[in-house]
């Protein structure tokens, strides 16, 4: 029997299931960001503590793309997504016992584990199962549905921790009822690839892209580090630079801080469907790049006002530029190609994420956390150079060859 045609849900169902298995696991990996100003006064984390459960974080993310990444082209898509949602229920459990870093370390590497499936397996049955029309739903879901999980994860944790009981278990209990649910309308989907032998040969590690791929990706490649390595200063500092710099001990201020930066990658990213997706590209790298000198000076001016409109801008301009360097890198991939590439995708931008993190951590017990965001400036101004660079390449007139009249 054709694996395809196991079960008859429509396929918009099995894409709307796909797409909240998506979300969910992000919106579970921003849960406990509003607690770490809990975990820093009342457990005595330091900065370095917050910084390495990221970093493990990103490298539990990475571990899972490039080890697990093509193992739904074999045992399944719907299988995966089940796992996924296991693995971040299970990490929810393990980080209601925070009273050490021990706990919330183990707890991200879990939800790492879970973020890298969801990138990959959850990620390619959405877009199997994705409409024809309009067809920058797929990218855009693809591009932003981590940052809307990780805005809702992170807003609706810091509500709970801000004003209902139990801030250590209730955010997660809430979490754990919506994992089920989703589980339920994960396992009523359909699959969209026949299972194939090559299993335990696919755990092998490789990084590859397919041929047609590979000219687009250094250059996408640019914008996923510079901005992914940006919200990774957010998801490790978040609560910090909310007290330190903006002069709020809320859980909630701490979670909007993290939010004006994840929410609005979702307006650009459907934006830029109206773009071509080179011009997407280059329009919102320059949008975040001149973004994230606004966020700069209102860190230095202390401005709360100031500081989240400039979040909000480079938020947006990140989803404009993520979505159209996704499109240029899956456009034209076939079935079985899709997997690869977004493991190829998201273990980049993981990896862009936890070197500067794993950086700043250590710079922040030497340097304020103002210098410490400065060298994410920098970051941006190279990943934005690196687009104009190629976008100037590609409009010179090319040269045309002459033959000799026989």
């Amino acid at each position: 029997m054709d694996m395809t045609q196991e079960h008859a849900a429509p396929p918009r169902i099995t894409f709307f299931g796909a797409s909240l298995a998506l979300v969910i696991a992000y919106a579970a990996a921003a849960t406990p960001i509003p607690l770490y100003g809990l975990y820093r006064t009342v457990d005595g984390l330091t900065y370095a503590d917050l910084s390495m459960s990221s970093v493990v974080y990103f490298l539990g993310a990475v571990t899972a793309l490039l080890v697990f990444g093509r193992l739904s082209n074999h045992l399944g898509r719907r299988p995966m997504a089940a796992l996924t949602l296991v693995l971040t229920a299970l990490a929810c459990a393990v980080l209601t016992q925070v009273h050490g870093p021990a706990p919330l370390i183990a707890g991200r590497l879990l939800q790492g584990l879970s973020c890298g499936l969801a990138s990959t397996a959850v990620a390619a049955w959405l877009v199997d199962s994705a409409p024809a029309a309009p067809r920058w739903l797929a990218p855009t879901v693809v591009s932003c549905g981590p940052m809307f999980g990780l805005t809702l994860g992170g807003l609706g944790s810091g509500a709970l921790i801000e004003y209902g009981p139990l801030p250590r278990l209730l955010p997660y209990g809430v979490m754990g009822a919506l994992i089920l649910a989703c589980v339920l309308l994960v396992l009523g989907g359909r699959e969209t690839v026949a299972r194939q032998p090559g299993a335990l040969a696919s755990l092998r590690p490789r990084f590859a892209l397919p041929p047609q791929t590979r000219k687009a990706f250094p250059v996408a490649a640019s914008v996923f580090v510079a901005t992914w390595a940006l919200g990774g200063f957010y998801q490790a500092f978040g609560p910090a630079m909310a007290r330190e710099q903006l002069h709020s001990s809320s859980a909630l201020a701490a979670a909007a801080v993290f939010a004006s930066i994840m929410a609005p990658s979702v307006l650009g990213a459907s934006l830029s469907g109206r773009l071509r997706p080179a011009v997407a590209q280059r329009l919102g790298m320059l949008v975040f790049t001149l973004s994230v000198g606004g966020i700069l000076f209102a860190l230095s001016q202390g401005q709360l006002v100031l500081f989240l409109i400039a979040s909000a801008l480079a938020g947006a301009g990140q989803g404009a530029t993520l979505s159209g360097s996704i499109q240029t890198l899956v456009a034209g991939t076939a079935v079985h190609e899709r997997a690869s590439v977004l493991s190829v995708i998201y273990a980049t931008s993981y990896t862009g994420a936890a070197v500067p993190t794993l950086i700043a951590g250590r710079l922040s017990s030497h340097f304020s956390l103002l210098a410490v965001a400065c060298g994410y400036g920098v970051l941006a101004l190279l990943g934005s150079a690196a687009v104009l660079m190629s976008a100037r390449r590609r409009s010179r007139p090319q040269p045309v060859l002459q033959t000799e009249d026989a």
